[in-house]
């Protein structure tokens, strides 16, 4: 006999599925609901649920209910075997000769199960098929308008959990790559502030006798021009590995209320000569206007030098350089804008100009932009980066006006 559903016992069903959908945790256990609900509310014998698997582009078993082991352990099921073209409408397909039809990979042992008829659900996402419901049932028999448009809203809530298993698996790939890639940073920083340490003792006596021995030597010696340049990359030495030093060195942040625009003004004081030297202009629109927030004053010009320092030396020639400041618009934090009009990032840098020791500048350290970085984390701000090969940079800085505020 034909047992039709009603439609109160549809309606409970899929709001305990749909309730399951969008509260509940656990993948696994909003699946089971889906298969049990769908079976016990089309009065089946069973369903089971496969999702693709995108590597292996085979529909793996996911979820069962009403089935045998035997059947259950048939395996995989690949793509082109279940569908003849692909699937464009969200709708059942109903299968009513399990012995004749292609999309049946085992009518024996459907036969030996004792299903005679199936119904498809596919699970549909930006028009691609992820996934299947597939209902079995004993016998052939007609499905009312409203079993029907169960099944679909059913195949709909289901493919939003598998949208969101999906996001939950990409986030978990994502955050043990950043796991992994954070442990060999700090490794790496341990490594280079030892290394830091070992070299800049020897160092130092390098450059107290070649500074010595330059003095003592004539103007006219043919030595002392090779002193001079082993006193100048000494130098330059010295100075990489005091930046190695403050990247590796955690210090802890002495925030005092302050008005940024005082340290832009003293970061500026700090370079004026420098961009008159390289005939940069500077131009400022700072805001009248600004709360003073919690910062740590030396840390904040050190970030404010570094960005200026990086916008002299992308500009080959004169141009200028651009500081701005204001409040963002919901009064929550302030925004500091440092704009040059230099050769721009190409795009294959912008993804890692804030790894550390990667520089597209012959003789840059990379260090400055992940110091930055590191500095306005840890006073819970954010950097964003705008820029086009050609058409210059824009660093921009985003401070909290309370301390937790991002």
């Amino acid at each position: 006999m034909e047992r039709k559903a009603d439609i109160e016992t549809l309606f409970r069903i899929f709001r305990s599925v749909s309730k399951s959908v969008h509260t509940s945790t656990s993948v696994g256990e909003v699946l089971d609901l889906v298969v049990r609900g769908t079976a016990e509310a089309l009065h089946a014998m069973g369903s089971i649920l496969r999702i693709l698997n995108l590597r292996t582009d085979e529909f793996e078993l996911n979820a069962a209910y009403g089935l045998s082991e035997k059947y259950l352990t048939k395996g995989h099921v690949i793509r082109k075997t279940l569908y003849v073209g692909k699937i464009h409408e969200k709708g059942a397909i109903i299968i009513s000769n399990v012995e004749t039809d292609p999309r049946v990979q085992y009518p024996r042992e459907a036969r030996e199960e004792g299903i005679k008829m199936m119904l498809d659900l596919p699970l549909i996402l930006a028009d691609d098929v992820v996934g299947l419901i597939r209902v079995f049932f004993p016998e052939t028999r007609e499905f009312s308008r409203e079993e029907l448009e169960f099944a679909e809203a059913i195949a709909e809530e289901c493919a939003y959990v598998i949208d969101k298993a999906m996001l939950i698996e990409r986030q978990r790939v994502d955050y043990h790559q950043l796991a992994v890639k954070t442990e060999k940073l700090s490794s790496l920083g341990r490594l280079a502030a030892g290394i830091a340490h070992e070299i800049n003792n020897p160092l130092a006596a390098i450059l107290l006798y070649g500074t010595s021995m330059l003095k003592e030597v004539p103007p006219e010696s043919p030595h002392k021009e090779g002193l001079e340049i082993i006193v100048h990359e000494t130098v330059r030495c010295r100075g990489i590995i005091q930046e190695l030093l403050e990247f590796s060195r955690e210090k802890e942040s002495r925030k005092v209320p302050v008005n940024v625009n005082k340290i832009i003004e003293k970061a500026l004081t700090i370079l004026e000569n420098e961009f008159r030297l390289r005939r940069i202009c500077v131009e400022k629109d700072l805001s009248d206007n600004l709360p003073e927030i919690p910062l740590d004053v030396n840390q904040m010009e050190q970030v404010f030098i570094n960005f200026l320092v990086n916008a002299m030396e992308a500009i080959p020639g004169e141009g200028s350089v651009t500081i701005r400041t204001s409040e963002d618009e919901d009064g929550r934090g302030l925004v500091i804008e440092i704009e040059d009009n230099g050769i721009g990032i190409s795009d294959e840098y912008k993804d890692r100009i804030f790894e550390p020791f990667f520089s597209s500048k012959p003789k840059g350290t990379g260090l400055g932009l992940p110091v930055n970085f590191g500095i306005v984390e840890k006073h819970q701000g954010r950097i964003d980066v705008f820029s086009e090969l050609g058409q210059g940079t824009r660093m921009v800085v985003w401070l909290p006006c309370v301390e937790g505020g991002a």
